[in-house]
């Protein structure tokens, strides 16, 4: 199971330029570019406890999956109730493995 972050502590605007001109000027590749910036955010500003939770930016992008990210951003920006894309916020994975016969 993954650890999930108990605080986030958003970046300054300054900061977050800062990433987004560092990895601009290595990276052309917008989509690729995208993932590098969240990743270096995320590992800045996800903390379990007093401890950051991710080493760096490669370890966020091993351990999270893009919508993940996505979701952590998102309520790094103030938004509360986000979901990434393609997110159905209604299913149940128990009450559907129930419905299997899944043993939980």
């Amino acid at each position: 199971m993954k650890t999930v972050p108990d605080r986030l502590t958003p970046l300054s605007a300054g900061r977050l330029l800062g990433i987004w001109r560092d990895v601009a000027a290595r990276e052309d590749n917008e989509t690729v570019r995208g993932l590098l910036c969240n990743a270096r955010v995320l590992a800045e500003s996800c903390f379990l406890g007093e401890e950051r939770l991710f080493e760096s930016a490669e370890a966020v992008l091993e351990e999270l999956t893009a919508g993940e990210m996505e979701t952590l951003v998102r309520r790094l920006a103030g938004e509360t109730d986000s979901l990434p894309a393609g997110v159905n916020a209604g299913f149940d994975p128990e009450r559907f493995r129930a419905m299997r016969g899944d043993r939980v």
